[in-house]
C-alpha cells in the first residue's frame, strides 16, 4: 500500500439523505478545464514543489478544505460547498442541494461531506470554514451536549443531533498523523477558498447546478492558496439577557389600558378595529406613548 493511502476506517451509518450525489462523475466532480489565470506563475512553482516530493515528505503538506453552506430563507431551499486541494496537486469541488433545510445544517453537511470524501486519504488536514457554530460545536461544545444526554446548558434538546453524531464520528476517525486542524476564515473578506465555496453553495440554494471543477491546480482559477493571515475563532459575544417589558397598553372605545403581559394584551385588541396597543419597557415609556397616541400624559390609564 503507498504511504498516501489510509486504510477504510469502520463505516458509519449515514442516512439517506446524506448519500446524494450532487455530480454524476466519480467522487461527485465534472472535469473540465479552466484557463490558465492571473498568477499561474506562482500556481507552476507550487505544483513544481509538490510533485517534486516523494510520498513520505507529502504526507508533512496538510490537505486544505474550504466548505460553506447556504440558504434561502433559513429554513428553505438550501446549499453546501467545499473545495479540496490534495498535497499532489488535485483540486475537487463538491457541492449539493436540499430542498427544505437550514443554515447551520448547510454548513454541517459540507464539512461532513468534504471530511467522508477524504477519508482514505491519509495527511493532517487543515479546514478553513466560516462557522465559528461548526467549530465550537466540534471541539467545545460536543462534549457536554453528551453528558448531559444531547441537552443544552439551558436544558433544550440539541438542535441538528443527527449531523452531530456523524461528523462527530467522521471527525474522531481522524488522529495522530491524519488529524483535522480547525480555522477559521471570516465570510464574504476576499478570501478566494471561501468565497469560491459561498458562490457554488447558494448557486444550488438557488435551484442552480453550477459546475464543480475536478483537476490539477495548475489550471483551476481559484487561488486556494490564499489563505487567511488570522484563522482564529473571534471571541463569543455575551448572550444579552431579553428585557422583560415594564407595561403593554392598549387603547380601545376611548379607554387605555395597562396590562402586565402581552397575553392579556392581545385577548383586548384582537380583532378589534381601530385599536391601538403598545409595549412599554419603563414607566417613563407609558407617557411617551400616550403622547403618540393623542392623548395627555395624565389621562387615566386602567389596570
Amino acid at each position: 500500500m503507498s504511504p498516501i493511502a489510509r486504510k477504510s476506517p469502520a463505516t458509519t451509518t449515514s442516512p439517506a439523505w446524506l448519500s446524494d450525489q450532487a455530480c454524476p462523475a466519480p467522487h461527485g466532480c465534472e472535469r473540465f478545464t479552466y484557463q490558465k489565470s492571473i498568477g499561474s506563475d506562482t500556481k507552476e512553482r507550487l505544483l513544481w514543489a509538490l510533485l517534486m516530493t516523494n510520498d513520505v515528505e507529502r504526507l508533512a503538506i496538510p490537505i486544505l478544505i474550504f466548505s460553506d453552506g447556504a440558504c434561502s430563507g433559513n429554513p428553505g431551499p438550501g446549499g453546501w460547498a467545499a473545495v479540496i486541494a490534495f498535497a499532489d496537486g488535485e483540486i475537487c469541488e463538491l457541492g449539493g442541494f436540499a430542498p427544505e433545510t437550514t443554515n447551520n445544517r448547510m454548513e454541517m453537511l459540507a464539512t461532513i461531506k468534504a471530511i467522508e470524501y477524504i477519508r482514505e486519504r491519509a495527511g493532517r488536514v487543515a479546514f478553513y470554514t466560516d462557522s465559528t457554530y461548526v467549530i465550537r460545536g466540534i471541539t467545545q461544545w460536543i462534549w457536554g451536549w453528551r453528558r448531559n444526554g444531547w441537552r443544552s446548558a439551558e436544558g433544550k434538546d440539541v438542535l441538528n443531533k443527527d449531523l452531530w453524531e456523524i461528523l462527530a464520528a467522521a471527525v474522531n476517525d481522524r488522529k495522530g498523523d491524519d488529524k483535522i486542524e480547525w480555522h477559521y476564515s471570516r465570510g464574504h473578506s476576499g478570501t478566494p477558498g471561501n468565497e469560491r465555496c459561498d458562490q457554488i453553495a447558494v448557486e444550488f440554494s438557488q435551484g442552480r447546478k453550477p459546475r464543480l471543477y475536478c483537476g490539477p491546480l495548475l489550471q483551476y482559477s481559484v487561488a486556494i492558496y490564499d489563505l487567511p493571515e488570522d484563522s482564529s475563532l473571534p471571541e463569543m459575544r455575551p448572550k444579552q439577557e431579553k428585557k422583560v417589558a415594564y407595561s403593554y397598553l392598549s387603547f380601545l372605545g376611548g379607554k387605555v389600558y395597562r396590562h402586565r403581559d402581552w397575553g392579556s394584551c392581545e385577548r383586548r385588541v384582537k380583532g378589534q378595529s381601530g385599536a391601538k396597543f403598545k409595549k412599554a419597557m419603563e414607566p417613563a415609556d407609558e407617557a411617551k406613548i400616550l403622547k403618540e397616541w393623542g392623548l395627555t400624559e395624565n389621562s387615566k390609564i386602567h389596570e
